[in-house]
């Protein structure tokens, strides 16, 4: 089937229609608190580090935090420095790289395929769950994706047939010089995945041709140059930097269960299915058009660059012993690039069986949100979950309206394909998803503790500038930001161990401990999980209640 690479939209209709995109994608910022663990822990670094003037050595609730490198502390520092600190500030650099590597897909689409397959990547990839949620939360991943989307990006537009030596240099720098920032997003998987996606296409296209197009010195030289500043820097300040960073982030991480985030080889294939969920149907379709495509005249083949890259992404990451929700964020830009491919090639009879087989995917979603009326526990009452469950059935309303608007601008308007009511389905699935994330604010006010701020504040304001305030067998993500200052752990160092070893004196090893320095204070401030306080008011250590909720009390010395 010959693909139809006519304009769809004039400039001024695309420049309009990425203006109206931008507008609801970072209209989205301000809604939801910051949630623990991720969101609340980068926003807090960035304050620290905004705060004390140290930009060399990352710090967490006031203890050395090594575990990633710097990049995002940096630009949220200095977005806190522009802007103020808050909320959406927090997550401005997050949605920043979603927002971005959605224009690079659709740029890299439009030059390397063509304009319409090109368009049809970045509408996949704008409107697929699991790229707009992660957008819109303060997460690493977010940025590692899209340095990573930009590395593969360059690494295609690089090796296009017919390029002056300049201008494939030129992109080829681009791309090292993506890796060396992926790598101060992250470490080294910015450097070490895409090196080896490029061995293995090498290898499977038998194409080592591509290996004289990289500009390996001078490339290196970038790469360097964007990396080695910090990372000798950070180590000549901080002697123990070297075994923490690259030993146990790296190594120990990828090998062993010691960070309890495990999970089965086929963890991420329901994340996968559920983040590309408006775009199942046409993958088979799509990955048949994309092997169907002959090489570039070089012999250079881009499909099977974004097929490899994919698949030992994928991989990569099920084998590891470590696992979250968005190790595979990198794999996305590239899966919405295979898709792009097909998209714009659907027929009519295509499109009817595509709407009619959604239909059935959100009513079948309407009836199990009914199950959310049942679910409820202790720290997460079932009252919140009824008032979640209405905005569910909200969402899932629009998207039914949405596929109705969509299938009738489709009989309306007869061409094949029916590209106006691809863009309405897409949009429709955007706002559905946004919609139903944003309303998890539900859960995430009472789980970011927000509530509690005002009274504790009070109290602080009541005592020196320098009281103590522990953080007692606990370490909450959100309170430390959202109060203004940090917490001296006790007994439970969680993730803070490292620092703490570091800087012994900042902490007390022991509950015991705690209570007999408690006793000794004129004033002072702590928080406890709510089962901690009932042991001590039972013990009579002598406590104030400032505030609490279902996870944490804070109380004051006074």
């Amino acid at each position: 089937m010959r693909q139809d690479t006519r304009p769809l939209l004039s400039r001024g209709a695309l420049l309009l229609l990425i203006a109206l995109f931008a507008l609801l994608w970072f209209a989205q910022l301000n809604i939801r608190h910051l949630i623990a663990s991720d969101e609340g822990r980068y926003a807090e670094m960035a304050r620290e580090m905004l705060l004390s003037g140290d930009w060399l050595t990352p710090r967490y609730n006031g203890y050395k935090y090594f575990e990633k490198p710097p990049l995002q502390t940096w630009l949220n520092a200095a977005t806190f420095a522009a802007f103020g600190i808050g909320d959406w500030q927090a997550r401005l650099y997050t949605a920043l790289c979603g927002f971005g590597g959605v224009l690079v897909v659709g740029f890299a689409g439009a030059r390397v395929f063509n304009p319409l397959s090109g368009l049809a990547a970045a509408l996949i990839l704008a409107t697929s769950p699991y790229w707009n949620l992660m957008g819109h939360f303060n997460t690493l991943d977010m940025g590692l994706a899209f340095m990573m989307t930009v590395t593969l990006a360059t690494l295609l537009l690089g090796q296009r047939p017919g390029l002056s030596d300049r201008a494939a240099r030129g992109w080829m720098w681009l791309c090292w010089a993506s890796m060396g920032l992926a790598v101060l997003s992250k470490g080294l998987i910015g450097l070490v995945l895409p090196g080896a996606v490029l061995v293995i296409y090498s290898l499977v296209a038998r194409d080592g041709a591509v290996w004289r197009r990289l500009y390996l010195f001078s490339g290196l030289l970038v790469f360097l140059l964007v990396t080695a500043p910090w990372f000798i820097a950070v180590q000549h300040a901080n002697p123990e930097f070297f075994d923490f960073f690259f030993i146990n982030e790296h190594f120990r991480r990828f090998l062993t269960t010691e960070h309890h985030r495990t999970g089965a080889p086929w963890f991420f294939v329901p994340v996968l299915l559920v983040g590309f969920l408006p775009w199942l149907s046409i993958v088979p379709q799509s990955l048949r058009q994309a092997l169907a495509m002959p090489r570039q005249a070089n012999r250079f083949s881009p499909v099977l660059l974004l097929i490899v890259w994919t698949v030992f992404i994928f991989l990569f990451f099920s084998i590891s012993k470590s696992k979250l929700i968005s190790y595979v964020l990198p794999v996305a830009p590239s899966i919405a690039l295979l898709l792009g491919l097909f998209l714009p090639m659907m027929t009519r009879t295509q499109w009817k069986r595509h709407l009619a087989v959604y239909a059935l995917v959100l009513v079948v979603g309407m009836f199990a949100a009914m199950f959310l009326a049942g679910m409820g526990d202790a720290r997460t009452p079932n009252a919140l979950y009824r008032s979640y469950q209405a905005w569910v059935y909200v969402a899932l309303a629009i998207g039914l309206a949405g596929l109705g608007l969509a299938a009738l601008i489709a009989r309306r308007n007869p061409q094949e394909p029916p590209r106006r009511a691809i863009f309405v389905y897409g949009a429709t699935w955007f706002v559905l998803v946004s919609v139903a994330g944003n309303a998890h604010e539900i859960f995430g006010r009472q789980s970011a503790g927000v509530d509690l701020v005002a009274p504790v504040r009070a109290t602080l304001a009541t005592m020196p500038p320098d009281v103590p305030f522990y953080s007692v067998n606990v370490l909450d993500h959100t309170m430390p930001f959202y109060l203004g200052r940090t917490m001296t752990m006790v007994q439970h160092p969680d993730e803070l161990a490292f620092g703490v070893r570091q800087e012994p004196q900042k902490w007390l090893p022991t509950i015991d401990a705690w209570v007999a320095r408690w006793r000794a204070l004129p004033q002072g401030m702590a928080l406890l999980p709510p089962y901690l306080f009932d042991q001590m008011s039972a013990a009579g250590v002598p406590m104030r209640v400032v505030a609490r909720d279902s996870r944490r009390v804070i109380v004051a010395r006074h």
